[in-house]
């Protein structure tokens, strides 16, 4: 599974997940950080997510995850 989200501390995030304190993702456990980008404000941020989870972006991360 590869999980696209934002958040203001990746690293508290990251954590979260992995020790199951998120409900929608707790069953797919462990995570591990295949990519990070850092934008200068919320609405870059959005966009940036809304690309990551699209066909293209979703190939893409595939790809880095599968070292192509």
């Amino acid at each position: 599974m590869i999980y696209v989200g934002l958040t203001q501390d990746l690293s508290n995030r990251i954590k979260r997940h992995n020790d199951g304190r998120e409900r929608t993702t707790k069953f797919y456990r462990p995570y591990e950080l295949i990519y990070s980008e850092k934008c200068s404000n919320r609405i870059e941020a959005r966009v940036r997510e809304k690309y990551w989870k699209s066909g293209i972006g979703k190939e893409k991360l595939r790809s880095i995850r599968n070292n192509d």
